[in-house]
């Protein structure tokens, strides 16, 4: 009986310790903390813990997408927050990655609808006739342009798109201009002071930071040339979106733009059995996801598997596949 009892015992210590082991327990590398993706890794802990208790997702601050991605190419984290246009980057190799980075697979998509904007004041807008982000290199306007700082895919990709609309540093210098680096809050503020007579980012529409540009100056909001959305989505794997009108005080009309988007992302040295199950608890639990923050209300299962800049982890695929979200 004795006998008896302890192999029973013994039995249920090795079964509970097995399905510790298979706990999910992994790191996340994100981005600032307080920040969305900050709230996204504790949306997908609530969602991984919601199907096993024991389940943890452990979230890291870092310095955001291109860090991550770093972290990621050397296995030094489980998985990582990271924009599709980082994604793209990485995997061509471009800077400021060194060498193409080889590992990468796609858990799951959490948005892709973080549109680039451009907000010129509205006196230099009427001055010089210009409406639309083409406008400026012909128009010999003084424009100082708010971007982001290096290290922000929101600026390469501003860059980006001014050059492909005829605006490089040497035009926009010959015309009295210039560049000013400074982040989405900072720009709001310059805005204000008159230091910079452009704000540029790519963030939610009526995120914080655009509703003080709106609310607090004078701006209108630029519309972008459909063949410079075309290039900035062919060069960074990004999408097209539309600013519906009436989203900014001067924008009676809906604004053609491209959009950023965010992913979840680990490596090919992940086990299939702890990406599915991660990929598992994201699409059943997808409201511990939804209720972080009001922009992510539009988050859907069909929306996890849009991405295309990266192949899923097998895993994930599986998963995706049995929920009849891919073919």
């Amino acid at each position: 009986m004795k006998l008896t009892s302890f192999a029973v015992a013994l039995g249920l210590v090795v079964s509970t310790g097995m399905a510790s082991a298979q706990s999910i327990n992994m790191n996340l590398s994100g981005g600032n903390p307080g920040g969305l993706w900050s709230l996204l890794g504790a949306g997908m802990d609530r969602a991984v813990k919601a199907d096993d208790p024991d389940a943890v997702i452990t979230y890291q601050a870092t310095g955001g997408g291109f860090a991550n991605l770093a972290l990621l190419a050397s296995n030094r984290t489980d998985m990582g927050l990271v924009h599709d246009a980082e994604v793209k980057l990485g995997l061509n190799g471009q800077e400021p990655f060194k060498a193409p980075i080889t590992n990468l697979q796609a858990i799951g998509y959490m948005y892709n609808w973080a549109p680039m904007h451009f907000f010129l004041n509205q006196s230099i807008a009427q001055e010089y006739n210009i409406d639309s982000l083409d406008d400026i290199a012909t128009s010999g306007a003084p424009i100082t342009i708010g971007i982001n700082r290096s290290g922000n895919i929101t600026s390469d990709v501003a860059l980006f798109m001014l050059e492909k609309a005829g605006l490089d540093e040497a035009t926009l210098e010959a015309n009295g201009g210039s560049f000013v680096r400074a982040g989405a809050n900072e720009q709001g503020d310059l805005m204000q002071d008159g230091r910079i007579d452009m704000a540029t980012n790519g963030i939610f529409i009526r995120h914080s930071s655009f509703r003080a540009i709106d609310e607090n100056t004078d701006v209108v909001l630029l519309t972008v040339p459909q063949d410079v959305i075309d290039a900035t989505n062919e060069a960074f794997g990004t999408a097209a979106f539309t600013i519906p009108g009436g989203s900014y005080s001067k924008q009676p009309n809906d604004v053609q733009t491209m959009a950023l988007g965010a992913m979840v992302v680990a490596t090919e040295s992940m086990p299939d059995d702890m990406a599915a199950k991660l990929a598992s608890g994201f699409l059943k639990n997808i409201d511990e996801i939804r209720n972080v923050h009001n922009a992510m209300k539009a988050l859907t299962p069909e929306l996890m598997v849009s991405q295309t800049v990266l192949p899923f982890h097998p895993g994930a695929e599986r998963v995706y596949r049995e929920a009849g979200l891919i073919e």
